[in-house]
């Protein structure tokens, strides 16, 4: 009996210790933007077309899980957003705000953010010849061609609602790129924005409180667009 309790003793000693718990991605991020709600979209590496998108609360000085949903990218993967060049089908990577929401519907209940209905008039310009680069406009300028401008109301499914990104927008860089939203699905991957399902991105905007400056941090898990180095 003492050989036995002697031998547990030992293999009980040689057991791996449990790995300690992993804390929630946004406590291992360098920076979330200092609010207290915050929106992951996260692939697996570069070139993917997918991944999670996950929307955050600060509560108690933790970080906690409010909903999540897979996500779409764009056709050709996730690039720098610093580096990124306009019409390469790449969504950029980075930790950007939330100007506001708009949609070509009624915004969902309980949604605190600007929302701008969109309507026939109008459009989002992304001419980089024009005053109005990355900007919605009601009803085209001069400046803006057609053909380099998306009219908003043609994209009934994909702007059913949507949340304005960031990227680009406080102080646009020409031929950086223009119009990347939170979106609704399509068919596919995207242009460069970021797409979720339609009840996931009504349940988003009704939990998203500007008071709270919520950021969207978009990134992959590993290389050098890794979401942790921002």
């Amino acid at each position: 009996m003492r050989t036995l309790l002697a031998l547990g003793a030992v293999l009980f000693s040689l057991a791996p210790a449990p790995a300690p718990p992993v804390a929630p991605l946004p406590a291992r991020m360098a920076d979330t933007g200092g609010g207290s709600q915050l929106i992951t979209a996260v692939a697996v590496g570069a070139s993917a077309t997918t991944g999670t998108l996950t929307w955050w609360d600060r509560r108690g000085g933790r970080w906690v899980r409010a909903g999540s949903a897979p996500a779409r990218f764009g056709a050709n993967g996730l690039t720098e957003g610093t580096t990124r060049r306009q019409g390469t089908n790449t969504t950029p990577t980075g930790l950007f705000d939330r100007p506001y929401a708009f949609g070509v519907r009624p915004a969902p209940a309980g949604t605190r953010y600007r929302y701008v209905r969109a309507t026939e008039d109008s459009w989002w310009c992304q001419d980089n010849d024009s005053r109005a680069y990355n900007r919605w406009v009601e009803k085209l300028p001069a400046d803006c061609r057609a053909t380099e401008a998306e009219h908003l109301v043609a994209y009934g499914t994909q702007y059913a609602h949507a949340l304005v990104i960031g990227f680009n927008y406080a102080r646009p860089v020409r031929m950086r790129g223009a119009g990347i939203f939170l979106h609704v699905n399509g068919k596919g991957p995207t242009a460069g924005c970021v797409s979720v399902p339609a009840g996931a991105l009504r349940a988003l905007l009704s939990w998203a409180d500007p008071a709270r400056r919520p950021h969207v941090a978009v990134g992959t898990r590993r290389g050098p667009t890794a979401i942790l180095r921002y």
